[in-house]
């Protein structure tokens, strides 16, 4: 899927720059930092998950050890 991605020119340059350094291209960066967004943003919703089920499973117990 295509799709434009419009950037400040201060994020247009500092993304350049850090190619540059990296000696890939500004799209190689965009799709890694989609990637490690989608990554992170997926284990911290199972964790929120696994919180909740183990808080209700165990909810009887923790309000006796109150």
């Amino acid at each position: 899927m295509a799709m434009n991605l419009r950037l400040r020119d201060d994020q247009t340059e500092a993304l350049k720059r850090r190619a540059e350094q990296e000696g890939t291209s500004m799209h190689a960066i965009v799709l890694r930092a989609v990637d490690d967004y989608l990554a992170r943003t997926a284990q911290q919703a199972t964790v929120r998950k696994t919180a909740k089920e183990q808080a209700a499973k165990w909810s009887e117990l923790m309000e006796r050890l109150k």
